[in-house]
Formats: structure tokens, sequence, C-alpha cells
């Protein structure tokens, strides 16, 4: 099989529009796209305060939903990989989540795709999310791996978003000839992350003592150099075209050994002390915060088995290497 992740060569002479792309993920992706020869069109919806690196041409296009006119930014164009959306709210205070995230993540999506399919674009990169899969694959005693043949399960409004935004790319690409590749991630870490993985790390560095010592939990994570890697081959390689991948590093942490591997990273002591999984779920409820905890304690496995099949794609960085130098950001 051509090695394809080596070929710097394979996005010379194309342009490839990229949505989202002064968020975390993007920035990272346009310099790793430009790195491989693609002229690399930023799209954004109002624009950034830095420029975004590795960009060619920046395009504003205001606010994504159904009537979002795309032609101007598709002009050209070989490909898309589209990144933005609107993102998961932990704390969601709108009186119709669903009919927001469905604007972006879902209606959203197919106007592009619609609007892509009538430029001529030839392939359409949809980041979607694992939590379409579901929220948890089991407990430590009976773990299960999501895999691209099992059965979806959204169970909140943004999960139904983005499974909706995959169906609605399927059903414009089934009338055309524009290749759909979709991407479901579990949580993306790396230089510039924010949130969930941003917020332990800074728990950790304060010295807190964590009642975690006793989760048995194990959960899958991807490296945001890793993802630009599947990106890019999802571009490229002939076999990506129409294919679901899950991904993720390829080992699988509990939260104890996420913590100790961020505190060495950080070189300070980790503080961890045990406390039952059942309590720490009744104070959660107690105080609204069952998600939070869950995803401290609960497990989520992801086999990323097929995209190294098909496109022999191999994670450059181990989770390890990727959390230490993730780390190592954070504390600059």
């Amino acid at each position: 099989m051509k090695n394809f992740s080596s070929a710097a060569v394979a996005g010379s002479n194309k342009t490839v529009l990229v949505t989202g792309a002064a968020g975390f993920i993007g920035r990272h992706l346009c310099v790793h796209l430009a790195s491989k020869g693609f002229r690399v069109r930023a799209a954004v919806r109002q624009l950034p305060a830095a420029a975004v690196a590795g960009a060619s041409e920046t395009v504003v296009t205001g606010e994504i939903n159904a009537d979002t006119v795309w032609a101007a930014a598709l002009g050209g164009v070989d490909c898309v990989v589209h990144l933005a959306g609107r993102a998961h709210v932990m704390h969601e205070r709108a009186a119709a989540p669903l009919t927001l995230y469905r604007q972006v993540n879902a209606l959203g999506t197919r106007c592009l795709a619609q609007a892509a399919a009538k430029q001529g674009v030839k392939r359409f990169v949809f980041i979607s999310s694992i939590k379409v899969n579901g929220e948890t694959s089991g407990t430590p005693e009976g773990t299960r791996y999501f895999s691209e043949e099992l059965p979806v399960a959204p169970q909140d409004p943004y999960a139904v978003s983005k499974w909706e935004g995959e169906q609605a790319l399927l059903q414009v690409c089934h009338d055309c000839r524009m290749e759909p590749v979709v991407l479901r991630l579990p949580l993306v870490y790396g230089k510039g992350v924010r949130a969930n993985f941003a917020q332990l790390v800074k728990l950790v560095k304060s010295g807190i003592p964590l009642p975690l010592a006793a989760v048995k939990n194990r959960r899958s994570m991807l490296y945001v150099e890793n993802l630009c890697e599947l990106i890019f081959l999802s571009l490229v390689h002939p076999r990506a075209a129409g294919q679901l991948f899950l991904l993720s590093d390829g080992k699988d942490l509990s939260t104890p050994e996420l913590i100790r591997l961020i505190a060495a990273g950080l070189q300070v002591k980790a503080h961890l002390f045990p406390c039952p999984v059942f309590l720490l779920n009744c104070l959660a409820a107690m105080v609204r915060k069952q998600a939070a905890v869950e995803r401290l304690t609960g497990s989520l496995c992801v086999n990323n088995q097929k995209s190294i099949a098909l496109l022999g794609w191999k994670p450059r960085f181990s989770l390890k290497e990727g959390i230490r130098r993730t780390v190592e950001e954070c504390m600059r």
C-alpha cells in the first residue's frame, strides 16, 4: 500500500476549505495541511484576533445555519473539512436546545454540503462526535469498545444533532459525485485545549486532593496531531471515500492514570484518595453534577482498528507522549 501519510506532495495544487479554522482543532489542522502541500482556505464566523497560521486566505461566513451563503467560500475548492459546529454545552439553559444544535450541526451541515456539491467539491470530511454512539461503553468489568458496526445511541441534543448532520451529508452525497468521510472523535487534547481537559490540568496543578483513587474506568482519547494526520489521509486516500471512522490514540486510561500522567508532566505529586464511586454519584446528584462525575468515573472506549487497516494510519504520538506535550504547553 502506498504510504500516503509520508507523501507531503499529496495535497499539491489542491485547495481545501476548513470551517471552524480559528478553533482549537482548526488552527492545528490548517498548519498540518499546509505542510502537506494543500492551499488552505480558512472559513471563520468572524475575523479572529490573530491570523490563522497555515491558511493562504481567510473567508468570513457569519453564522452557520440553513441559510448560510457558501458560494464565495467554495469557489475553486477541491475538498472540505467541516469542523465548525455548535459545541456541546455542559450547563445548557436554552428552552429548546435541540433546535439550536440542529440549526448549526444538522441544517448548517446540509446547507454546506449542498453548496459544496453544487460547486463540484470532490470530497467532504465531516467531524462528528463519539457521543453519537452513546455516553458510555460499559463498566470496567464489562467494557465494550464502540466501533463503526455498532448501532448509534445519541442521548442528548448535541449528539442527536451531530448524528443528523452525518445523515444530511450522506443524503446529499447519495445523489452526486462528492465523496463523504465521517470521523467520530472522543476527547481531543493538545496545545490550546480548553474545556474539560484544561480544567483537569488546573485541578491537578492546584494540589487539591481528588477523591478518584478508587475509580477503575477506561477512556479513549485522541491527540490533536494524530487527528490532523488522519484528517489528511481522509482527504487524499482513495479508500477513505464513503467511510465512517472512529478514532483514538489506541490506548485507554483510567482517570487516576490520566491524573498521574498530568501530574508527572507538571512535575507535581498527584493527590488522590479513594471514595466509593456510588457515593461520588450520590453527591453529584445532590449538586446536579452527574454528567461531570460520569465523565470522570465512566468508561468510553473506542476501537480505532478500521482506520489502521483501511488507511494504514498509525498514531504518530503515543497517548503518554501527547499528554506530556500538552501539559508542557499548559505550563508555558
